[in-house]
This record gives structure tokens, C-alpha cells and sequence, in this order.
């Protein structure tokens, strides 16, 4: 298993987030600890600002600087797998660069389940929903499969429909929350974005109906942990330094 965390300095809701501080570290610092706990072979962070290769050298991170014209995280790590020469005989797992309270049994989990499963392109995690309000939260992504636990769609509406009397009040329990951690096989990276974005990525902003658009498999688990809040605004930042200092989900397992 290899790791590489893409680290986008210029984050258009919340610029330099991964180097702000939290517990006396930078954010990015934790996501790298958590990563290099799951046991990973090699864990790379790749970015295109030299401030965030500095920060990672000061604790002891491999960096890639990698091209400012990527589109996406999944553009930098395709990247890396190219830069680095990786093939499909070992999974790449994409742990973003906001994720401080990641549990390294998640990364080993969506490598597994690549591992586990030959037809499949890329693997992910979801968990459950805590009720109504998330179902219908366009903040939120949802997900549904089939028996197989292959993806079926993805999508910020609720999915499946709640327009009918049928579901109103059941339709939250079939989908789950998607978490925002994949694992790819090197050639499915280099297929993934050497296609342009489809209309469906376009219309729900999501990069991973691209995969499905081009009819690859992805696999979905329910996630063995508990996550914690990734980071999106300062107030994300108290949050998860409040839980740090609970040691709810701090501690590297």
C-alpha cells in the first residue's frame, strides 16, 4: 500500500488551511502522522506550493512538488504514481490533505478491499447516515450500491428519491454517507484523468461519476472506525482541536 496526500496551499474556501496550526502542529502534520500509521510502504505528500514542501520537511515528510494546473487531488496523486513509475500491483490510497482525524484503519481498510476485489478500479468508504437532515444536506454526499457493494451513483440530492409516499420516511436508511478516501489501481488514475469531466460530474461537482460514467468498478465497504470532522473553515479547526484534546478520535492507531 502507498499513500500520497494531496496538499493544495491556495484553497479557494479556506486558503493555507493545511498548514494552519492545531495542537501545536500543522494540520497537514497530523494527516501525515495518521497516514504513516496505517503501515503504509511509502506515504508521499504532493503539492504545488513550495511553503507546504518547507512545513513537511521540517517533520521529516517525503514531498512532491508537483504541477499548479491540476485539477483535482486525484490529478496530483496520478501524478506521483507516474513520476514514481507505480504500477497496478500495489494500491494507491488518496488521503486528503484536510483530514487530521483520518483513522489509519481506514486507509489499510480501502486497500484491502481493492485488494480483495480484482474487477474493481478503485475502492472507497462510507458510513452511515445519522438521519433526515443528512439525507437531504446537498453538503453531503450520498451514496447507494448494489448487493455486491459495487458503487451505483453518487450524488449531494436524496438518493434514493424521497418524492414518493413510499420512501419519505425510509428512504434515508438505504444510502450512506460517502467519505472522501479512495484507493485506485495505477491504471485506473491514469484512465481517470486522462478523461475530460462528464456531465454528471459537471452538474453534482463530483469527480468520482467520472469513474462510473466510464464504466469502471467502484467498491464501496462501510468504514470499521469512526471519523472525525475533516477541515473546511477555522471553526472546522476548533472542532477538531477540541476532539484532540479529548483524545476522542487523537490518538494514531
Amino acid at each position: 500500500m502507498r499513500v500520497v496526500i494531496p496538499a493544495r496551499y491556495a484553497s479557494t474556501r479556506f486558503p493555507g488551511k493545511v498548514l494552519k496550526p492545531i495542537a501545536g502542529k500543522p494540520l497537514l502534520e497530523h494527516v501525515y502522522a495518521r497516514a504513516v500509521s496505517s503501515g503504509a510502504e511509502v506515504v508521499i505528500i504532493a503539492t504545488d506550493d513550495e511553503r507546504v514542501v518547507e512545513a513537511a520537511s521540517r517533520f521529516g515528510a517525503d514531498t512532491m512538488l508537483t504541477s499548479a494546473d491540476h485539477r483535482s487531488g486525484t490529478d496530483r496523486v496520478a501524478e506521483v504514481a507516474r513520476q514514481r513509475g507505480w504500477t497496478d500491483d500495489v494500491p494507491i490510497v488518496n488521503v486528503q490533505g484536510d483530514a487530521p482525524l483520518i483513522p489509519p484503519g481506514s486507509i489499510r481498510q480501502a486497500a484491502a478491499l481493492l485488494e480483495k476485489h480484482d474487477t474493481a478500479q478503485l475502492a472507497t468508504l462510507c458510513v452511515d447516515l445519522d438521519g433526515p437532515e443528512q439525507y437531504r444536506d446537498p453538503n453531503i454526499v450520498k451514496v447507494v450500491c448494489d448487493a455486491a457493494g459495487r458503487a451505483l451513483y453518487f450524488s449531494r440530492a436524496a438518493i434514493p428519491s424521497d418524492s414518493h409516499e413510499a420512501a419519505q420516511d425510509t428512504g434515508w436508511s438505504v444510502a450512506r454517507r460517502h467519505i472522501g478516501l479512495y484507493a485506485y489501481r495505477a491504471s485506473a488514475l491514469e484512465r481517470l484523468t486522462g478523461a475530460e469531466p462528464c456531465e454528471l460530474e459537471r452538474l453534482e461537482r463530483l469527480e468520482q461519476l467520472r469513474a462510473l460514467w466510464l464504466g469502471m468498478e467502484i467498491r464501496v465497504d462501510l468504514a470499521a472506525e469512526q471519523h472525525g470532522p475533516d477541515v473546511d473553515t477555522e471553526a472546522d479547526l476548533i472542532r477538531v482541536e477540541k476532539i484532540l484534546a479529548a483524545d476522542i478520535t487523537g490518538r494514531p492507531r
